[in-house]
């Protein structure tokens, strides 16, 4: 079963969040020796598939594959049909080819001809899918990891095919992710005549002797996996847009992408120290968690040495990049790793992924079964 044509059969489902289309229907159909479990939540759907090997029972262990069948919305000016697979100059292009179909389409080549060849795995193989990672992410792979902890079913390894190389497939993995924190802080003053300061308070003025702690503030030095957890500010505003009447209140807007050296309750107990007495408010809301796996963990090493057989090159153990479902894993106690495609195109028009990059991950994913 080649993996490119997998993924050419995925594209044709239009599967912008959170809808499936009948996509599961297919996926099933290639691995139908696996047991389906399947949930929906607020009309996320989610597919788990799994099927357990015979084995030496105390040192069994359970590998998952996991990723997101749903798509960004596709925006107008593409060359060809964003849903319908088109090959051209050693690429293919459609949404999703990158993110993240192509990914789920080398593993599940991989995992059907591990099976067909009848090569024993001491414990459990299985992929688990979600419709909703572009969207909330709140009813998707965390709701079905919550129901596997309740049926003991939880992996201890798990692989996300993210699209994480740079340059060429696999001279990067991410090993763990910053998580991300979102602010608004809200200053109290008196609004008033600028001919008569005594009798205003000036929420600008309030908050100028501590804005050096806030916008552009390092709350940690970083370490050698993360950089250092900045506080960025996105907005400011305040007034009526007027140059006689000092404002009312302002309000500032920041986000913050915190390693595990900055946590929620460091940055609100920051706040409270540099604000002191003045009027206030500050909403604070962590929209998701650091991780960082450890680089000596079975899943790591087998992915990084898979690759370095396959291709010849060590990838970059990195931290880089935005959020995705690979958290969710780790908040469970699960070991997890990504690694998948270039991410040159993601999320834009005319996405693209190589074709040789396709077959390169199913034979990384290949090698991670057979020497697991």
């Amino acid at each position: 079963m080649e993996a490119l044509e997998v993924l050419k059969k995925l594209v044709t489902y239009p599967t912008i969040t959170p809808k499936e289309c009948g996509i599961y229907e297919y996926i099933e159909s290639l691995l139908k020796d696996f047991t389906p479990l399947k949930f929906t939540k607020n009309d996320v759907c989610n597919l788990f598939l799994y099927k357990e090997f015979k084995g030496k029972s105390q040192d069994k262990i359970h590998l998952c594959f996991a990723g997101h069948i749903d798509v960004v919305p596709s925006g107008e000016g593409w060359e060809s049909d964003p849903f319908t697979p088109t090959q051209k100059d050693g690429y293919l292009y459609g949404r999703g080819t990158q993110d993240m179909k192509g990914g789920i389409s080398a593993f599940l080549c991989a995992l059907r001809e591990f099976c067909d060849k009848e090569q024993n795995f001491n414990g459990i193989l299985s992929v688990l899918l979600t419709s909703d990672e572009e969207g909330e992410a709140i009813f998707g792979t965390k709701a079905m990891l919550e129901v596997l902890r309740e049926k003991n079913l939880l992996p201890d390894f798990a692989i996300v095919a993210e699209p994480t190389s740079v340059k060429r497939f696999g001279d990067m993995i991410k090993i763990g992710r910053r998580g991300s924190i979102n602010g608004i802080l809200k200053i109290y003053g008196k609004q008033g005549h600028v001919a008569y300061p005594s009798k205003c308070i000036n929420p600008i003025e309030l908050i100028s002797p501590i804005l050096s702690k806030i916008a552009g503030y390092d709350m940690d030095s970083g370490s050698d996996k993360f950089e250092p957890s900045k506080i960025v500010v996105t907005d400011i505003r305040g007034g009526m847009q007027v140059v006689n009447v000092t404002p009312n209140d302002l309000t500032l807007m920041f986000n913050i992408r915190n390693s595990p050296q900055t946590s929620l309750e460091i940055l609100k107990a920051h706040f409270k120290e540099i604000l002191g007495e003045i009027p206030h408010t500050l909403e604070l809301k962590q929209s998701s968690k650091p991780f960082l796996t450890n680089k000596e963990s079975k899943v790591v090493m087998k992915v990084s040495q898979s690759i370095q057989k396959v291709l010849g090159i060590e990838p970059i153990l990195s931290t880089s990049g935005g959020t995705s479902d690979a958290k969710y894993f780790a908040e469970f106690g699960i070991e997890v790793v990504e690694c998948g495609v270039c991410n040159d195109t993601i999320h834009a028009i005319n996405e693209r992924v190589k074709i040789t990059e396709i077959a390169e991950l199913k034979r990384v994913f290949s090698e991670v079964l057979k020497s697991f």
